[in-house]
């Protein structure tokens, strides 16, 4: 199998004023292709720094992260920025969505930071609307679209760059229960077609939808295991 995350021993230390704070202690991890993983750990466990790592959004303070066959961990700000439009989507808890943008206009953002002509962003844009089922809410704003709408919004501009991964973090937090398992849905159709999903969560429930559960405790793997009872949606 392809390797998409290899990282190794890797630590991020943070200084709290006087005191120094050691968010990760040494965690070494590899995630294929395709997989579908979820990190869980209680707050102060080092996931969220784990997976702000992951995500390109913050660098180690030691260790080696390779993704997809790129040395990242030493890149520096733009460097890391082009990495992640390129090889990374995201979905936060927040939904993050611009206010005054349509949907299509949240959606196709992506593609227009890459440069991507307006035929090919309308094609793109209009597919993975499709895929979350929202064609016929692509004029409507964020305001006028319930909490699960969204969200879908979100996971449609976390798809249309094709991304190799998919980052998911707490993507059901400000969700009910129906609509958070609906959207788990989704991520499932997702990863069966072929992106790999990393979820990030403190909630059992969601974590059993994914196929391999990491946990985390003070900044370090407390075990790593296959998911024998995987939730379908």
């Amino acid at each position: 199998m392809e390797k998409v995350i290899d990282i190794k021993h890797i630590k991020k230390e943070y200084q709290l004023g006087t005191q120094q704070i050691f968010a990760l202690k040494d965690v070494s991890l590899e995630i294929m292709k395709n997989e579908y993983v979820a990190l869980m750990g209680p707050s102060g466990s080092g996931k969220s720094t784990l997976m702000n790592i992951l995500g390109c959004l913050d660098t180690p303070s030691e260790g080696q992260y390779t993704l997809n066959g790129t040395q990242v961990a030493k890149m520096l700000d733009d460097e890391l920025a082009f990495i992640r439009n390129k090889e990374i989507g995201f979905v936060f808890q927040t939904f993050n969505l611009l206010p005054r943008l349509s949907s299509f206009e949240n959606v196709a953002l992506p593609l227009v930071y890459a440069g991507v002509g307006e035929k090919e962003r309308k094609e793109r844009t209009e597919e993975v609307m499709l895929m979350v089922g929202l064609q016929d809410r692509m004029n409507n704003k964020p305001n006028q679209l319930s909490g699960g709408q969204r969200q879908r919004v979100a996971i449609a501009r976390a798809l249309v760059n094709n991304p190799s991964i998919i980052l998911a973090d707490e993507p059901t937090g400000n969700l009910d229960t129906k609509t958070s398992y609906e959207i788990m849905h989704i991520f499932g159709e997702i990863q069966k077609k072929g992106n790999t999903v990393i979820l990030v969560t403190h909630e059992e429930d969601i974590a059993k939808y994914a196929h391999r559960i990491i946990g985390l405790r003070d900044g370090l793997i407390e075990y790593d295991k296959l998911n024998t009872e995987i939730r379908q949606a």
